[in-house]
């Protein structure tokens, strides 16, 4: 670190300032008992929210600790049949003289936040009211990414682009999602949330030099296709490995918490993300140290062909934020109003109440996982015809949007053409740039380059030199 440190000494006043902020924590603390750390089990710990404004949340609360010469006081006897009391390291324990174990599944299951039902009408009132000049560029960015989806992957079945992944049946996930947040607010991105850029202002051009891999690629033509990453955008470049973007979001937080930022951060995830180590660790660290962020699941049934049913027992992702004290809530991931109110909420909670919070979006994976993917081996098609007809998200918004007066059917084709011109567009240009140059692989990485790695470029141009017209450098 010292080395690191004397070589980038504009880092310094930075951890100056964080180290201030542990410093004053720490006499804080050594001036009160470490009780007054947690809060007390007669004072929640949340500020009051209006019945009815926000769907059910799992309630989150600290168990008030106490110091150890009071544990022998602790145990109280009340008679009466009255369980005992005991106060545990943590929190108050009362005895039962009952063996019962928790049930392994609950009788009914954690039920799901809705506000639209399948033909666009409001079934309740408990959502937030969206402006219409928002629902409306939703709506076109909702379209704007299906056709952009459609026409990036017949670009990679003709041979055009190696790879791409699409979010067919997920678009209210991306588009209503960033809509409710803010451009401070950090992205860790999975790989299937190109909407969440795009609403941010990434351009189908940027899209599609990414996709080519050429020289005004922001990743240098390193990445694979659809692995975007924007600074400008406050989008963290795609990652393929599982889950790692969670703990690195968490971090991000608890950063912004010790800056006092007015921002949160957010992290994307399919339930196959649960499974992993990175997950678990994710959420404890979240919960344990209070960070701002928003963990989203999107739970689409499959982890490529492996079903939620091979994954695990417990009632879907939802319960597994109570386990470790996040307040947790479901919600229809087909339904942009009630995708768009639980991460306003979320989001207004994580910042103002430094807590982390889980939404588990149910929805349905209506594409291939991939390119590399025929999800027709593992599943029936009928299947996955009945939720691009029957479930569509953007058919579902479209019709509230006409129920509402805002929208009518004759600018829907005007909309889909426009867009289909943009992306066809966008791509003639893309795939005439340049590749970036061969000295692109070799930068970005170290200060000075070891010398390994100039014996490889030293290799790679002499293989190149051999071999002319295998190259365009």
């Amino acid at each position: 670190m010292a080395l690191y440190l004397s070589k980038s000494g504009k880092h310094l006043p930075n951890l100056k300032q964080k180290f201030g902020l542990l410093r004053r924590i720490n006499n804080n603390l050594s001036s009160c008992s470490w009780s007054c750390c947690f809060h007390h089990q007669n004072q929640p710990s949340l500020s009051p929210i209006p019945i009815g404004i926000i769907p059910t949340l799992f309630s989150f609360r600290r168990f008030e600790s106490s110091k150890p010469d009071k544990h022998l006081g602790s145990l109280h006897n009340h008679g009466g049949g009255h369980p005992q009391v005991l106060n545990f390291p943590g929190g108050k324990v009362k005895f039962t003289p009952d063996l019962k174990f928790l049930s392994d599944y609950p009788d009914e299951r954690v039920h799901c936040y809705r506000v639209l039902d399948g033909s666009g009408q409001t079934v309740g009132s408990n959502f937030v009211q969206i402006e219409k000049d928002v629902a409306l560029k939703m709506y076109k960015d909702m379209v704007t990414l299906q056709t952009m989806d459609t026409i990036f992957y017949e670009a990679q079945r003709q041979g055009r682009i190696s790879f791409y992944v699409t979010a067919t049946g997920e678009e209210a996930i991306n588009i209503a999602s960033a809509a409710a947040l803010t451009i401070d607010d950090l992205v860790f991105p999975q790989y299937r949330e190109a909407g969440v850029l795009l609403w941010r202002g990434f351009t189908l051009q940027e899209f599609a030099h990414q996709c080519f891999g050429n020289k005004y690629d922001n990743g240098k033509g390193r990445q694979m296709p659809a692995h975007y990453g924007s600074n400008k955008h406050n989008y963290f470049t795609v990652a393929s490995t599982v889950a790692t973007q969670i703990p690195h979001a968490v971090g991000a937080a608890y950063s912004l918490k010790m800056d006092g930022r007015d921002a949160c951060t957010i992290t994307y995830f399919g339930d196959g993300g649960t499974s992993t180590g990175d997950f678990h660790a994710a959420m404890n660290f979240a919960a344990v140290m209070e960070v701002p962020v928003i963990l989203l699941c999107r739970n689409n049934g499959w982890a490529i062909s492996t079903p939620v049913s091979d994954q695990f027992r417990s009632d879907g992702v939802v319960v597994k934020g109570q386990a470790y004290g996040v307040r947790s809530i479901r919600v229809d991931g087909n339904d942009a109003l009630a995708v768009f109110s639980a991460v306003h909420f979320a989001r207004k909670m994580a910042i103002s109440e430094s807590q982390p919070v889980l939404i588990e979006a149910l929805t349905y994976r209506a594409g291939h996982h991939s390119t590399s993917d025929d999800s027709s081996k593992y599943r029936p098609i009928e299947e996955i015809e009945w939720w691009k007809e029957a479930q569509n998200p953007v058919a579902r918004f479209r019709k509230w949007l006409e129920g509402q007066g805002w929208w009518a059917p004759t600018s829907e084709s005007e909309l889909r053409e426009y867009a289909r011109h943009e992306v066809l567009q966008a791509i003639q240009v893309a795939e005439k740039v340049d590749k970036p140059d061969l000295a692109q692989l070799f930068t970005d990485v170290y200060d000075v380059p070891p010398s390994n790695l100039i014996d490889q470029e030293k290799s790679l141009r002499e293989s190149v030199e051999r071999h002319p017209h295998e190259y365009s450098h």
